[in-house]
């Protein structure tokens, strides 16, 4: 057994240095590696961030009221009456003003992207006094806080970040209505820092919208006061309400654009690695081709067929392995962090969010292309192995 490994361990040293020999087709071969794992890096990448961005944005001690069969802000209203009553529930978290909760006002404007120009649908929340309690993420950065009753708003720095005219001090005319942007916030990566926030008494009556909200999000005593504060809700005959937690409807938010992604990267890591797989073929039968003297020379003093396959498949995974890192660390520098917008399906407006490329997301990457690596050199180390010794001595 000693010597079966002693075989394999020469047999690959001996093809590891014979590389510079074959630098072209090396080459080739590990630069193709590289495209296919930075390319199915990069489009995953979305996936996480847009995930992660979801993900942040919601807190297990935070509940979410909408009206009944509703699936999404967009096609929710709630009256003033409806508001009071899911204020009085139990459970709710409380302050010097009263309970954390929160009636909200969405309306989708739209603002021009810095990249191209064009118009993007942006969500301008209008929200009271006790949202800054339920979104204690919040914090502002730059500028101050609208004051209440006037045509002031504040903006979310990854907003700020893709569209343009949300400066603090610059002004927005949305219709007949002139907004002055007088600061700018964060939320810890979450899906506030999209949006633009102002009073909601002063964005009904500018939406004609009423004593109307579209939501209303509670601040919780704690995430096991959630059940009992349902149960109040939807019992309640006065009310026709959907109660959910802030996780959950965010989670349920993110759902179609992750699987769209996660198909889409999944083809093309598929299209391009069958690139990747003919590649190192290419690679592994010209060096089979180009050494087969040597291998029949080293068969015919004793080297067994086994590890003269094993060490054309190493050389196959090392250089799928030298190709993985390459292409990871390249989409780790060129994608993370990489800001951009999408479409919320859900709520057809832009989403702000950040390109994430975690540890997973690398490993997933380089065992992609160690596969790859294993399949392109499982076919030329078997004919390496099964090559005649008298015909290989004859070339």
């Amino acid at each position: 057994m000693f010597r079966w490994f002693s075989q394999v361990a020469a047999l690959t040293l001996f093809n590891l240095k014979t590389l510079p020999q074959r630098l072209g087709s090396v080459a080739a071969a590990v630069v193709g590696m590289a495209g296919v794992v930075a390319v199915l890096v990069g489009v995953l990448s979305i996936q996480q961030g847009f995930r992660r961005t979801m993900a942040v944005s919601g807190a297990p001690d935070v509940a979410l009221v909408l009206r009944g069969g509703s699936d999404g802000e967009m096609t929710s209203i709630l009256g003033r009456d409806d508001v009071r009553l899911i204020a009085e529930g139990p459970g709710l978290a409380r302050d010097s003003t009263g309970a954390l909760a929160s009636p909200e006002l969405f309306v989708i404007i739209n603002l021009p992207k810095k990249s191209t120009g064009t118009d993007a649908n942006v969500p301008m929340r209008g929200v009271t006094p006790a949202a800054f309690g339920v979104h204690d993420q919040v914090k502002l950065v730059e500028g101050r806080r609208f004051e209440w009753g006037r045509n002031e708003v504040i903006v979310g720095r990854a907003a700020q970040g893709q569209f343009r005219g949300l400066d603090v001090g610059s002004q927005l005319h949305l219709g007949q209505n002139v907004w002055t942007v007088v600061g700018a916030f964060t939320a810890d990566g979450g899906l506030p820092e999209s949006e633009i926030w102002t009073d909601a008494a002063v964005l009904q009556p500018a939406y004609r919208r009423g004593n109307s909200f579209q939501s209303l999000k509670a601040k919780l005593v704690s995430a096991g006061s959630f059940q009992r504060f349902k149960d109040a809700l939807t019992a309640d005959p006065r009310l026709n309400v959907k109660v959910q937690r802030e996780t959950e409807f965010y989670a349920g938010q993110s759902r179609a654009l992750t699987a769209i992604v996660t198909i889409l990267g999944l083809i093309i890591g598929i299209l391009m690695g069958l690139g990747a797989v003919f590649g190192a073929l290419n690679t592994m039968y010209t060096a089979v081709a180009a050494r087969s003297r040597e291998i029949a020379t080293l068969r015919a003093l004793g080297f067994r067929s086994s590890p003269v396959l094993l060490s054309v498949i190493a050389e196959s995974i090392a250089l799928a392995a030298l190709g993985g890192a390459v292409g990871a660390l390249g989409a780790w520098l060129a994608f993370d962090g990489y800001q951009a917008a999408t479409m919320n399906w859900q709520s057809f407006s832009q989403v702000a969010f950040a390109f994430r490329v975690g540890p997973a997301l690398l490993l997933l990457g380089l065992f992609y292309a160690l596969a790859l690596g294993l399949v392109g050199g499982l076919f030329p180390a078997i004919r390496a192995a099964r090559l005649p010794v008298a015909t290989a001595l004859r070339e």
